[in-house]
């Protein structure tokens, strides 16, 4: 018997199927050689929501935010659930129990600023620190999006 809930680690290409499932906008994690660990919130033995960690495609944050680098920060890359409010869960439960695990002092976030109304980050306490712009990808040609940049921060040492 399944326990009604849990939080469990799952491979990329698992990850990836259940993006592709749900329909999330930005279809699968496609970066190439990259670190990561992908968790996936489940009910009754069910995957229900999805979050996603990737290391940083640059060396530093852009947006003024060039104190967060590789070495101290990395990317929830997706967040992803079948039905609403289950994306809250997922972070949440990432937040507290994955992110202190991954040696990070920050996470950061890239949203949507013309889908998303930041609720899910901010109700998690999460910091809205700056705007950006993406240009068009090389890789898929999908055109560039204006975004906030979420943070969260360590509550370990002086983060």
């Amino acid at each position: 018997m399944f326990p009604i809930a849990s939080f469990d680690e799952i491979s990329l290409s698992v990850a990836n199927d259940l993006l592709t499932a749900w329909g999330h906008k930005m279809g699968p994690l496609l970066r190439g050689i990259q670190a990561g660990c992908h968790y996936a919130l489940y009910e009754n033995g069910q995957p229900v929501a999805l979050a996603m960690m990737s290391t940083l495609i640059r060396e530093r944050v852009g947006g003024g935010l060039s104190h967060l680098t590789r070495e101290n920060t990395c990317e929830l890359s997706r967040l992803c659930a079948v039905r609403p409010h289950l994306c809250r869960v997922a972070l949440r439960l990432w937040r507290e129990f994955v992110f202190p695990n991954t040696g990070y002092q920050f996470a950061i976030s890239y949203q949507d600023a013309d889908i998303h109304n930041g609720n899910t980050y901010r109700f998690d306490g999460w910091s809205r620190a700056a705007f950006s712009h993406s240009g068009t990808d090389g890789r898929s040609g999908r055109k560039g999006r204006n975004k906030w940049i979420w943070v969260w921060a360590s509550q370990k040492g002086n983060a």
